[in-house]
């Protein structure tokens, strides 16, 4: 293995410890009896932050593949708005409010989450033609499909949160599940193995890789960069859409207004986890790695009783510096 690749992979590891580390000084330093201390590095507390990664964490792992193909979404916070909402009214058999019907079965749930996800597919796809078919650059696609697709959950839930009859669903996010946590900390695992085996062992991670690194190479290699590319945006679509039903499970019911700014928090998560901006770059495991830093300095926030305003501080900050370093390393490389 290349020591630069090496190095990349060690990277996000050691951007974790450093923040661990941080974070333990930190609370250390405000609470001189140590019992904010061994709150934070509790099992319990482990237990919440991982089930706080999950939303972002499989979101951002559809905008890894993207992003590595040398793209962008910013639609994907109202892909996850509208997925809630998709979930909640297929659950309501097609309502905007549970009514009379009988609680929902396992099909009916399966059915809902299938609906959700092939719902942001068909988003994904809408992306992905309009930038790779119709040649319009994707920061702009996506920035206006992040309208389109709001405005579209919205018109679907009259404005409204979509309540739901009680389900199995709104326990994935669930601090006390199988083995001690959630179902949906699983369905992470699944993604990220999923993702990582396709990343680096399938003919379409190869094609993804090489898109992003050289188009015009990609098209005399053969590869039908189009057709790959949107591919690519339903992909991210379908993991966007399985975000959204977490996210489901973790409010109970289906929200249009959720999820602003999510995708800021989901493009931090990849490029704090190796993944370049540039194209080329990026993993599965960094982006879980890049999710869980996330997670954890929103957990040190809370435990310092610092506002949301310090957080969104730290993390735009955190992606501005991110970046600035991945551009200093290609301009060395070059």
């Amino acid at each position: 293995m290349k020591f630069k690749t090496l190095l990349s992979r060690i990277v996000p590891f050691l951007g974790l410890i450093f923040v661990v580390l941080i974070s333990v000084i930190a609370i250390r330093i405000q609470d001189s009896t140590g019992e904010d201390l061994s709150n934070f590095l509790s099992v319990d507390n482990l237990k919440i932050i991982l089930i706080q990664t999950v939303v972002v964490g499989i979101a951002a792992l559809g905008m890894t593949m993207v992003i590595i193909s040398g793209g962008i979404d910013l639609s994907v916070g109202s892909q996850v708005a509208l997925a809630t909402v998709v979930f909640a009214i297929t659950i309501n058999g097609g309502a905007v409010s549970p009514g009379d019907t009988e609680a929902p079965s396992g099909g009916d749930v399966a059915m809902a989450i299938s609906v959700a996800i092939v719902v942001c597919a068909a988003c994904g796809w809408i992306n992905g033609f309009l930038s790779a078919s119709l040649k319009i650059v994707p920061f702009i696609v996506t920035l206006g499909t992040m309208q389109i697709f709001r405005g579209f959950a919205k018109w679907l839930a009259g404005g409204e949160a979509v309540r739901t009859p009680t389900n199995s669903a709104q326990n994935f996010m669930d601090y006390d599940g199988m083995l001690g946590i959630g179902v949906g900390f699983y369905v992470l695992m699944v993604s990220i193995l999923a993702v990582g085996i396709m990343l680096n062992y399938t003919v379409m991670g190869r094609y993804i890789y090489a898109i992003g690194s050289s188009e015009n190479t990609a098209r005399l290699c053969g590869i039908n960069v189009e057709r790959r590319s949107v591919a690519i945006y339903m992909l991210c679509g379908m993991l966007t859409g399985l975000s959204g039903v977490m996210q489901y499970a973790f409010l109970g019911s289906g929200n249009p207004t959720i999820g602003v700014g999510l995708e800021l928090h989901i493009i931090a998560a990849v490029v704090i986890g190796g993944g370049s901006l540039s194209g080329g770059e990026g993993s599965a495991v960094g982006t879980f790695i890049g999710a869980l830093i996330m997670s954890i300095l929103g957990s040190t926030c809370t435990m310092l009783g610092a506002e949301t305003f310090v957080q969104e501080i730290i993390i735009g900050s955190i992606v501005i510096i991110a970046v600035g370093i991945d551009r200093l390393r290609h301009r060395a490389i070059n």
